[in-house]
């Protein structure tokens, strides 16, 4: 009778322990995924001005929708494309993005260089603060123009730069 007895006591015991296992089992797969904290922002297409020529100093607005407009001797081809930066920005619904940028950067290919005035975006200007919308698989997308100031004299050609998007989660 008392080797029945520790029997018992160890098939209770495996019973036990299988019962806890499986409750934990089921609590840890019970537990939903965390949300995604990171920002990923991949730019999709670059600022451009399109063909234009100046005559005299002016400038070149290509705003955030992709409208041109001009000012003083600047004149854009109509048959020109033009377009605003556009950068998809992943992160989950609920959370607010703060973008940041330098306001003018140096595009250079003949003397004298163009200055680039960044901005706005569709979201407002550097330092606004937007939410993200959609689920953590749905992509916020913000587009950037910008008004590049043309010199007197400025020498026909491409000209280059680049600029940056900080964007901090809150």
């Amino acid at each position: 009778m008392h080797m029945k007895l520790i029997f018992t006591s160890q098939y209770f015991r495996k019973l036990c322990g299988l019962a806890v296992m499986l409750f934990f089992s089921v609590a840890l797969m019970a537990q939903p995924g965390l949300p995604q904290r990171s920002v990923t922002v991949l730019p999709t297409q670059e600022l451009d001005f399109g063909v234009f020529y100046a005559s005299s100093a002016g400038t070149i607005t290509v705003d955030w929708q992709g409208t041109v407009s001009t000012t003083g001797g600047v004149v854009s081809l109509s048959s020109s494309t033009v377009k605003p930066a556009i950068f998809d920005i992943s992160l989950c619904e609920g959370r607010n993005v703060t973008v940041t940028y330098d306001p003018t950067v140096t595009m250079t290919s003949g003397v004298p260089s163009l200055t680039l005035n960044v901005g706005p975006t569709e979201k407002g200007p550097s330092g606004s603060t937007f939410p993200v919308s959609g689920d953590c698989n749905f992509i916020t997308t913000i587009r950037v123009g910008g008004t590049l100031e043309v010199p007197g004299g400025a020498v026909s050609g491409v000209y280059n730069g680049s600029f940056s998007l900080t964007f901090t989660q809150e």
